[in-house]
């Protein structure tokens, strides 16, 4: 029988009230607020390490940061990410290199049942989130779960990002669409 959190890095619909759920959530928000309140960035980077499932070389994230599990979140080499984010990761986030991060950006793979009984029973679920190579996402900017980004995209300020795109373009709009084409030499 699998457990709650197996069910929920799955996708499948589990209970998040489970107390080993409850208990990772807790652990998560204690470092994420120790991370917060850090004063250096040697302390910081201790501490992401521990949060964080993989990180690559030559990271940065500034405080406030914001995180369900933590363990769930992978981000490659060279990335950086603003003010105010948050990482909703009830399934993975996958962040490839060189990618950069906007004040405010929502990455966000938890979601709830559409039918209000199904919502009302404390049932969840959540869809994996994968961003390419080179890319950059605007402020305030929020991608759901089950989106995949390719590499070289850009993702405009303010964007709602519902539907998965490919490689080399710039989207936007909510809910994001492809705005123009990038020409990469």
């Amino acid at each position: 029988m699998k457990t709650e959190m197996k069910k929920m890095i799955a996708g499948e619909l589990y209970k998040a009230d489970n107390e080993v759920l409850v208990n990772k959530r807790k652990s998560a928000h204690l470092l994420a607020h120790r991370f917060n309140q850090a004063e250096t960035d040697k302390e910081r980077k201790k501490i992401i390490n521990e949060l964080l499932g993989k990180i690559g070389e030559n990271i940065t994230i500034n405080p406030t940061f914001r995180v369900d599990y933590g363990f769930n979140i992978e981000v490659g080499d060279n990335f950086f990410a603003n003010f105010n984010c948050v990482f909703l990761d009830v399934c993975s986030i996958t962040i490839g290199r060189n990618a950069m991060l906007g004040p405010g950006v929502n990455i966000v793979t938890a979601e709830h049942p559409i039918k209000p009984n199904e919502r009302n029973s404390g049932y969840e679920f959540g869809r994996p989130i994968t961003i390419g190579d080179n890319c950059w996402i605007g402020a305030q900017a929020t991608i759901v779960g089950g989106v995949t980004l390719g590499d070289n995209v850009v993702v405009a300020a303010g964007a709602v990002v519902k539907s998965s795109f490919p490689d080399n373009v710039v989207v936007g709009g909510v809910p994001a669409k492809i705005i123009k084409m990038i020409e990469v030499d």
